[in-house]
C-alpha cells in the first residue's frame, strides 16, 4: 500500500477541521506532522483533496468522495486491534442526541451501556436538529438519536419511539386548570417556545402551520429547562415533549394544558450516514435503544433501570 493509517487518520481529522491547526490539537501531534502526512497522501497520488483557501482547507469532490470510505477502514482497523490485543470491548462512541434525548434519555441509555461494555468510551453531543444532522453528515458522529424530521440526502433515518409534545403552564397561569380552553385562548397567550431548528420547534410549528403568525411568541429559548424555569416564573405558557415534563407534572410545579384539536406527536429516529461502517459499538447501542422501548408507545413511559432493578429516578 501507498499509503498509511497515519495518513488517513491526519486526513479525517483535517476533513472534519477544516484547519490543520485544529487537527493536531484533535490528534494531539504538531502541525508539522499533520500536514505532512496530508501532504505526502496527495503528492504519493499526484492529487489533491482540499482546496485551500488562507488557512482553512475545505475538502473538494475527490476529497468527500474518499471521507466515508477513509473513516470506514479507520473503523476497522481499530477493531482489529483490538482483537489482536485480545480486548473484547467496542472502543470509542461518538454519539449526538438533539436536545430532548440528550437531557432526558441519551445519559441514562449511554450509562447502562458503558455497564454492559466496561471498555467503552463515549463521546456525547448534545445539539439542536440541524446541527446533529449536519454533524452525523460530516463524520464528526458516528451516529444521532433526534426529535426532529430529517431529509438529506445522505442520511439513513429509522423511527426509534414515538414522542408528544404538551402545552404547559404555571398552576396561578388564568389557563391553568380550564376545561374548555379554545384556539381563541392560546392566541391570545404569550408564549416561550424553543428556538427555529430545533426538533421541538418544526414539530410545535406544524401544529400551529394555519395560525402561526397569530401566536404572541415572546421568547426563544434553546434549553427545555430554560423554558420550564421561565414558564414557572409566570412568564408565559410553553410546549416541549412530556417526557421533559413528566416530573414537573408530577409535583404539580407545572400543569398541563388541555389542546385535543391540536396535533403535537412526533416519532425520535436514528440517523446513520449511509456510508457509515456499522461498529460492534453503534450495533450494541441501537439494540439497546431497541430494547428499552420494547412495549412502550410513548417517549415518557420509559423506565430505565440500575443494576439492582430499580428504576433510574429522571429529575
Amino acid at each position: 500500500m501507498k499509503f498509511t493509517l497515519r495518513q488517513v487518520e491526519a486526513f479525517i481529522a483535517v476533513a472534519r477541521q477544516e484547519s490543520v491547526s485544529r487537527a493536531a490539537e484533535n490528534l494531539a501531534l504538531s502541525q508539522s506532522a499533520v500536514s505532512m502526512s496530508v501532504n505526502e497522501l496527495e503528492k504519493q497520488f499526484d492529487t489533491r483533496l482540499f482546496d485551500r483557501h488562507g488557512k482553512r482547507l475545505q475538502l473538494n469532490e475527490l476529497g468527500r468522495l474518499l471521507l466515508p470510505r477513509a473513516q470506514a477502514l479507520l473503523d476497522h482497523s481499530q477493531e482489529i486491534e483490538c482483537l489482536l490485543r485480545g480486548e473484547s470491548d467496542v472502543g470509542l462512541l461518538r454519539v449526538g442526541a438533539t436536545l430532548t434525548i440528550g437531557n432526558y434519555l441519551a445519559p441514562l441509555l449511554l450509562g447502562e451501556f458503558m455497564g454492559q461494555q466496561p471498555g467503552s468510551r463515549v463521546h456525547l453531543e448534545v445539539r439542536n436538529t440541524a446541527t446533529i444532522l449536519r454533524q452525523v453528515a460530516n463524520f464528526e458522529l458516528d451516529f444521532g438519536l433526534i426529535e426532529g424530521d430529517c431529509s438529506h440526502p445522505d442520511l439513513i433515518t429509522t423511527p426509534w419511539v414515538e414522542d408528544e409534545l404538551a402545552i404547559f403552564a404555571a398552576p396561578e397561569h388564568p389557563l391553568a386548570g380550564k376545561a374548555d380552553v379554545s384556539l381563541h385562548d392560546l392566541l391570545a397567550a404569550a408564549w416561550i417556545v424553543r428556538e427555529p431548528g430545533s426538533g421541538t420547534r418544526q414539530t410545535f410549528d406544524n401544529a400551529f402551520r394555519h395560525v402561526l403568525s397569530e401566536l404572541q411568541i415572546r421568547l426563544e429559548l434553546e434549553h427545555t429547562e430554560a423554558i420550564k424555569r421561565t414558564v414557572e416564573a409566570g412568564l408565559g405558557i410553553g410546549c416541549i415533549s412530556r417526557l421533559a415534563l413528566r416530573e414537573a407534572f408530577r409535583r404539580g410545579s407545572l400543569v398541563e394544558i388541555p389542546a385535543p384539536d391540536l396535533d403535537l406527536r412526533r416519532h425520535f429516529h436514528f440517523i446513520l450516514h449511509r456510508q457509515k461502517f456499522i461498529t460492534l459499538g453503534i450495533a450494541r447501542f441501537m439494540a439497546l435503544c431497541q430494547e428499552v422501548v420494547k412495549g412502550v408507545e410513548r417517549s415518557d413511559q420509559i423506565v430505565l433501570r440500575r443494576a439492582d432493578g430499580t428504576p433510574i429516578d429522571y429529575r
